[in-house]
């Protein structure tokens, strides 16, 4: 795996002051032209600068680092090189309906979606070179986190990717689940979350002047009574501010391409054992660990002849994340697909309850492991009797 700089102990003052020199005349200028309140806050380059470097401590905050669920400690976001694959016309026909990504599934007669005729090339260079991009993944393939490391890289002014001064501006579009589609408050309201004056006129003027990196992460998460008007307002948004970077995310099988506006679509690729390695390296990377060489036991165990099956779920981090939770508990891994599937299963939906922390909640009283896991079978069950791959 490439590995870049990291997001910690001294290089956050690097991408800070990056961020000050390349936003914060930004800031001053859009401030300007809004006048009123919120000039008087950004009201000289000292406080557009002291804004600037209040919204980059505040984002590599909430975004820089990488935990997934049970995952010991948290890592770099910068430190992850995500690879893409520019999808063509005749493989996004493959996906335009249901029963054309199902068609394509079976004919493939692999276990995943990965497309082999696109070639694997650099996400953030990708990303410099158009406007509006559409990302597309399965799930836990890491959508949410490509886009949060855009908005790290529109940080920096020199060694970034994007040579444009832009403020990047991540939504997420499952928050949009009443008749609300208003993008532009939910623009001044990101603003306000990270430091800055929650003025929707201030996010007007931003989108006017071209300046915004709009991050609209989730569109197959928005409920189904509002999918057309959330797609609605961004296809108004991109045209009415149609000079600022917009990249949107979307679980393969829910895409459909029905924007008015020309994305590109690209697809995150599946790791290769360089990065299932780099992928293992980071998950266990206690000090225990270390001493007890677990990501090298875990690497040499996983390319085992018995662990054929193991090792072809090891391509998304959704998967190789069931990996390490089960190689975590047993320090080996069950011989079977369907044991290996049980018990990374088991140990998830026991991680996620203590995590969320749902036992706690009265709506949640009696829900349990085993309860969980008879709800997932009628629902897979309902499936498989109707052959139905995707929903």
């Amino acid at each position: 795996m490439t590995q870049e700089k990291s997001f910690i102990g001294g290089a956050v003052d690097d991408v800070e002051s990056a961020f000050t020199k390349g936003i914060g005349g930004t800031l001053f200028d859009i401030a300007k032209k809004v006048g009123g309140s919120t000039f008087q806050v950004l009201s000289d380059k000292r406080k557009a600068n002291q804004a600037s470097k209040q919204y980059a401590e505040r984002y590599q905050k909430r975004y820089g680092l990488l935990r997934l669920l049970g995952m010991p400690q948290g890592v770099a976001l910068e430190s992850i090189y995500t690879p893409v694959r520019v999808l063509n016309k005749l493989s996004i026909r493959n996906f335009e309906t249901l029963p054309d990504l199902e068609e394509s599934y079976r004919n493939s007669q692999l276990r995943r979606l990965q497309r082999g005729e696109c070639r694997n090339e650099d996400g953030l260079t990708v990303a410099q070179h158009h406007q509006y991009l559409m990302v597309l993944g399965n799930p836990g393939a890491g959508k949410s986190t490509f886009l949060r490391r855009l908005g790290l890289e529109a940080f920096k002014e020199e060694a970034g990717k994007f040579q444009d001064k832009l403020i990047p501006v991540l939504l997420e579009l499952k928050q949009f689940d009443t008749e609300n589609d208003n993008l532009i408050a939910a623009i001044a309201e990101e603003f306000k979350h990270f430091g800055f004056p929650p003025s929707p006129e201030f996010a007007t003027k931003a989108l006017e002047a071209g300046k915004l990196l709009v991050l609209l992460d989730g569109l197959d998460e928005v409920p189904n009574e509002f999918t057309n008007s959330v797609m609605n307002a961004i296809d108004n948004l991109v045209t009415s501010y149609e000079t600022n970077r917009f990249v949107a995310s979307c679980r393969i099988a829910a895409y459909r391409s029905n924007f008015q506006h020309d994305f590109k679509v690209i697809e995150l690729a599946d790791f290769d054992d360089e990065q299932i390695r780099q992928f293992i390296t980071n998950w266990f990377s206690t000090e225990l660990d270390k001493q007890s060489q677990t990501a090298e036991k875990c690497w040499e165990t996983l390319n085992h002849e018995s662990n054929k099956a193991a090792k072809e779920l090891a391509q998304t981090p959704l998967l190789l994340t069931f990996l390490c939770l089960v190689y975590n508990r047993k320090q080996s891994f069950p011989p079977t697909r369907s044991r290996l599937y049980n018990k990374a299963l088991d140990i998830l939906l026991e991680e996620w309850a203590a995590e969320k922390r749902i036992q706690q909640e009265p709506i949640h009283e009696g829900l349990h492991t085993d309860l969980e896991k008879v709800m997932l079978a009628e629902i897979a069950h309902e499936g498989f009797k109707e052959d139905q791959l995707f929903s």
